[in-house]
């Protein structure tokens, strides 16, 4: 008798929990309207925001946040980044009660990709070992990663020669990305291990290593007015604070029908960062500040310059070297490296 009065005890205490005014329930009396179409909206369209209500309740008041951003109902995109944005609302209603709702937007750029061309300038010997993972230009030398487990390194290399000036072996473990160099340090992605390494930009010795965060893979990186840019696979391109090296922020690339995925080795030029794509002949020209695709090149052709054999794949590195004002491009296992000038159609 007793185990059933405490058991009625406890039922009763639960319903009248259950049952109050603060109980916690999910109500779902309101929901967001959006003139986005299909959760898409350009951006140089103004967002414009309503709440539906489904039960006739008094409003008293709402506000609206964009992925943590307060904003009105009433809002133009122009400046704002592309991608896919978390949208909520806090509704207060009926004098002291209030419900959350969440929706997403999709912002996608207002233009379609310019189309560029290039012209070839000059061909030079590269390590048709090499499977290129990052190539970069610093103080006029030019320093190449490449990847594969049990053959990724990291070089210092005469580009006009092919010939390796300095070398090191990344651990068997190690599947070697993308690199930046600033302050007289390289900083080198790995793939899966989640690890980044910091060398001394005149001996290649280690310095130190670092732990990914929010980006879970190690693809390129790029680097402009203190900040490190670094892609993981994805449409994502973190930026990285070059202190810590956590990721602070991100874009996220898009054009105006949709995300572009697999950026891959990186080089910031003119304003821009020219980014290759994962299994594609061709490179990406991205504005750094909203994630659009302002521009596109093709280099498919220049995989038919280079000696065809078992182990060739797709283009893959590109540097931008300063005192020349050119571009190099090359792939991985390539036997050639070409300097190029590009060419708006």
């Amino acid at each position: 008798m007793k185990t059933f009065k405490y058991l009625a005890f406890i039922l009763l205490i639960s319903l009248s929990v259950s049952c109050g005014p603060n109980s916690g329930q999910k109500k779902n009396y309101f929901s967001i309207k959006t003139n986005a179409v299909k959760g898409n909206i350009s951006v140089d369209q103004t967002l414009k925001l309503s709440i539906e209500n489904k039960k006739g309740h008094t409003l008293d008041s709402v506000t609206y946040t964009l992925s943590g951003t307060p904003i009105e109902s009433s809002f133009d995109l122009k400046n704002y980044k592309l991608g896919k944005h978390s949208l909520e609302a806090t509704v207060y209603f009926n004098g002291e009660e209030k419900e959350m709702v969440g929706s997403s937007i999709t912002i996608l750029n207002d233009q379609s990709p310019k189309l560029f061309k290039y012209e070839i300038i000059n061909e030079y010997p590269h390590d048709i070992t090499s499977y290129t993972q990052g190539l970069e230009f610093y103080n006029g030398k030019l320093y190449e990663s490449t990847g594969q487990y049990k053959e990724s390194k990291l070089r210092q290399v005469d580009y006009k020669t092919g010939e390796v000036i300095q070398n090191i072996n990344l651990a068997d473990a190690y599947f070697g990305e993308g690199i930046t160099i600033l302050d007289d340090k390289i900083y080198q992605l790995t793939w899966r291990a989640g690890m980044g390494f910091v060398y001394d930009v005149n001996s290649l010795e280690k310095l130190s290593s670092f732990k990914y965060g929010k980006s879970k893979e190690g693809w390129g990186l790029t680097y402009h007015d203190g900040k490190i840019y670094k892609s993981d696979g994805t449409e994502n391109i973190w930026l990285l604070n070059p202190e810590t090296l956590v990721e602070d922020d991100k874009i996220q690339v898009y054009t105006n029908k949709g995300k572009i995925i697999g950026i891959n080795e990186m080089e910031w030029i003119d304003g821009t960062i020219y980014a290759n794509r994962y299994q594609k002949d061709g490179v990406a020209i991205i504005n750094p500040k909203n994630g659009a695709v302002i521009g596109v090149i093709d280099f498919t052709p220049l995989k038919k310059k280079v000696t065809q054999h078992k182990g060739l794949d797709v283009l893959n590195g590109i540097a931008y070297n300063p005192e020349t004002k050119t571009i190099f491009v090359t792939g991985k296992r390539w036997d050639k490296l070409f300097e190029v000038k590009i060419i708006e159609e």
